[in-house]
């Protein structure tokens, strides 16, 4: 607040008490007492009305958002996006002349300056599917080898040197 500390509230005290005088010092804190409720009720107050004016500052806003949303032609933004030009609309609107049904498309020479349009296969072609390649779990598994005939002859490996 005023940052006043207890040294300077006695000398306050002092001089209050010197100039007032002991018989009319406690009428005289009582209205001090007084003006400072004044005081912070004014205070108070004032800022309550400030928090208010935000408030409705704020409203006020999310109201001309809410009225720009509302305003807000969806179809003629659609349409500025996809066909700024109009020109699309414009072909659409033309009346057709001639027959009911467009001519086919004929097709045109192919770039290597042949007359023969290019063969188009209607049916759609699958490509093969890659077969996955063998690892340690689809290898084939070894088969044991036939065990030797034994017999009471040592191994070759066996010698003594």
């Amino acid at each position: 607040m005023l940052d006043i500390g207890w040294s300077e509230l006695a000398v306050i005290a002092v001089i209050a008490l010197l100039v007032i005088g002991p018989k009319d010092l406690p009428r005289a804190l009582y209205t001090v007492g007084k003006w400072m409720r004044a005081a912070r009720k004014v205070t108070r107050d004032f800022q309550k009305h400030v928090d208010d004016m935000m408030r409705e500052a704020e409203l006020d806003e999310v109201r001309k958002g809410l009225n720009q949303v509302q305003n807000l032609n969806v179809r003629k933004k659609i349409q500025e996006a996809v066909d700024p030009t109009g020109e699309l609309k414009r072909a659409f609107d033309e009346p057709v002349t001639g027959s009911a049904r467009p001519a086919a498309a004929k097709p045109s020479a192919v770039a290597d300056g042949s007359s023969e349009p290019p063969i188009s296969d209607p049916t759609p072609r699958a490509e093969p599917e890659a077969e996955p390649a063998p690892g340690p779990a689809s290898a084939p598994e070894p088969r044991p080898a036939a065990a030797p005939a034994q017999s009471d002859a040592p191994a070759s490996s066996d010698k003594a040197v």
